[in-house]
């Protein structure tokens, strides 16, 4: 064999050689795109999956102060209760001893059945004598769950009265009743006697169900069978409080200053001992809770995201290697031109994978049209994938200009509360009993209001706020107005929406009195009439124009000639929207005599 035939052997066809170049210039890229996708995919997943698990977990800290600030209000009506404080400093002198505890435990058991989960509320007095009303027992001088406190009623006492704080203690074993065990949590303070601060009248502790955290905490999803994701609580000295079930209850599983990641570790190494999923797939997420030192974790398993994972990836290489056979069959069957035409697309991609978005592949006359058609194709892909682009981040320009106004916007509830909290203190320290009491007031609506303010709330709790706002009222204006309330007991307990009243008696007291020199009087009735809360606001003011009254009676109040109506047209909104049709509004006015306002609810 001659050297041109040897030569002529070890020459490679254009075929080959565009299979060859196609394979380094755009198949194998695809495949290292692809690998290097999943990675990142991978990541970005883990990271917002992170991200989201941290802020549910955040969420689930803040739903938890807020829910057991509710049961601190109630712990701070019992040790600053004025009748609290005789009937303890009685039962401590011996006067009356059997009187005195007898009226103590009826006002502690009218207490106890005003929330869900309390299971006990005890006194512990300056001599020691200990008063209780427990749900798991009827023991008047003994609380079923001391017996199995790590504390002693001396030591719970010493270390409760020796400062003004509200003492949390963690879950610990209760008692078993009715064949049934109860993990209690408990909140503690002394009993405080505004005529002597400094007086040491005893403590009063408030017991809680750990179902109450179970409720809050854990999210667990087992529709298909099996958990997926849950919460539990670990206290600051390592122990868990609150778990998906009794047995994992009070087992300490981490050290009691640890850092972060050494008691993610902890907690990974438990649940992996605990066997309920596979040691691969669980992801563990830590919050701390600084105002009560526990730690709340997420526990999820990721078996199906990494299932679905490895599904898009298997797809990804079908899908590189179809590109490749196709590829391979086309260049067997396109000529030079096509060729040309197709490192053109290469090197347009080239620079397009580079970052450039901009770049778009120039098609001529000699381009084949299927060459052309994929470069059209791939121009509109850049541009979509350009404007996507900067659409995202312009949103996530949006975002965090959105998210830093809202960190500017913000007032923690909390900063006002503990302020006004701080001037009641000195207006008492100046015997200013008056201030302090309107203080207190002003407190209370600031609170009721801030919280959750469409949710509904019983009837009673609405009346007692607007006794506060009226009070308010009536001390800003000097007693310038009487002011009425009758409610019938029958609907105490009836639901009702937050604040829906209130516009109507602003508007009453701010607009209907003035002017008026006879004495104000105002009058507020309600009453079950039929399927319905009827409920009635008459004030013997200046009246309103019958023009306006039609106009409120034929909701016919999207513009009205005077801004001191926006509150009512704003409330009888509302009132229509929670209750549509069912609910209704009526006002009934002579100018110069008064007002009545005239609103049906229904019971439900």
């Amino acid at each position: 064999m001659n050297k041109t035939n040897m030569h002529s052997m070890n020459k490679v066809s254009l075929q080959r050689k565009l299979i060859r170049l196609f394979l380094w210039a755009s198949v194998i890229p695809i495949l290292i795109l692809s690998f290097y996708s999943h990675y990142k995919i991978s990541n970005t997943l883990k990271k917002h999956t992170e991200e989201l698990m941290t802020n549910n977990l955040e969420q689930i800290g803040n739903s938890l102060e807020i829910s057991l600030d509710s049961y601190k209000d109630l712990l701070y009506q019992i040790y600053t209760d004025d009748d609290v404080v005789s009937l303890v400093n009685k039962l401590d002198c011996g006067e009356n001893p059997a009187v005195s505890l007898n009226q103590l435990r009826r006002i502690l058991r009218g207490l106890l059945y005003t929330k869900d989960y309390i299971r006990s509320i005890s006194i512990i007095t300056s001599r020691g004598k200990i008063v209780t009303y427990d749900q798991l027992t009827f023991v008047a001088n003994k609380n079923t769950w001391f017996d199995n406190f790590s504390l002693s009623a001396h030591e719970l006492y010493e270390r409760v009265s020796a400062d003004n704080l509200i003492h949390v203690f963690p879950t610990e074993y209760g008692v078993n009743f009715a064949n049934e065990d109860y993990y209690l949590f408990h909140i503690a303070h002394r009993i405080i006697d505004y005529k002597n601060l400094d007086k040491k009248m005893g403590i009063v502790i408030v017991s809680i169900d750990e179902k109450f955290l179970r409720n809050i905490c854990l999210n667990q999803d087992d529709s298909a069978g099996e958990i997926k994701n849950f919460n539990f609580i670990v206290d600051e000295t390592g122990k868990i409080i609150c778990y998906i079930n009794q047995k994992g209850l009070l087992r300490k599983i981490t050290g009691n200053n640890a850092p972060l990641e050494e008691r993610r570790e902890d907690y990974l190494e438990f649940i992996i001992n605990e066997g309920l999923f596979e040691k691969e797939y669980i992801s563990v997420n830590v919050y701390r809770d600084e105002a009560l030192s526990w730690d709340i974790v997420n526990v999820s398993n990721q078996k199906e995201t990494m299932k679905n994972l490895s599904k898009q990836q298997k797809i990804n290489i079908i899908v590189s290697i179809l590109s490749l056979v196709v590829i391979i069959f086309l260049t067997l069957l396109l000529s030079r031109q096509l060729i040309k035409s197709v490192k053109k697309v290469v090197e347009t991609m080239k620079i397009a994978s580079s970052g450039n978005l901009g770049v778009r592949v120039k098609a001529d006359e000699q381009m084949p049209l299927e060459v052309e058609s994929i470069a059209l194709q791939f121009n509109d892909m850049l541009g979509k994938l350009d404007a996507a682009m900067k659409k995202e981040k312009q949103a996530s320009e949006r975002q965090r200009l959105a998210e830093i106004k809202a960190l500017e916007a913000q007032i923690n509830p909390h900063f006002l509360y503990n302020t006004l909290d701080t001037i009641n203190w000195m207006a008492i320290d100046k015997d200013e009993f008056e201030i302090s009491n309107a203080i207190s007031s002003l407190a209370f609506i600031l609170r009721y209001a801030i919280k959750n303010s469409n949710v509904t709330v019983k009837v009673s709790d609405e009346i007692e706020w607007l006794k506060n706002y009226i009070y308010l009222q009536q001390t800003r204006l000097k007693n310038s107005f009487r002011c009425h309330i009758k409610v019938e007991p029958e609907i105490l307990d009836c639901k009702i929406h937050k604040l829906l009243l209130q516009p109507f008696i602003e508007n009453a007291i701010i607009h209907g009195f003035e002017g008026i020199k006879r004495e104000h009087v105002l009058k507020i009735e309600l009453r079950s009439k039929d399927e319905f809360i009827y409920i009635s606001i008459i004030d013997n003011g200046k009246g309103m124009e019958p023009s306006l009254v039609e106009k409120f009676n034929k909701k016919g109040f999207d513009k009205t000639e005077s801004d001191s109506h926006i509150g009512m047209e704003n409330a009888i909104s509302r009132l229509y929207m929670y209750y549509g049709n069912k609910a209704s509004v009526r006002i009934n006015s002579s100018l110069g005599e008064g007002t009545e306002i005239i609103v049906l609810i229904p019971w439900r």
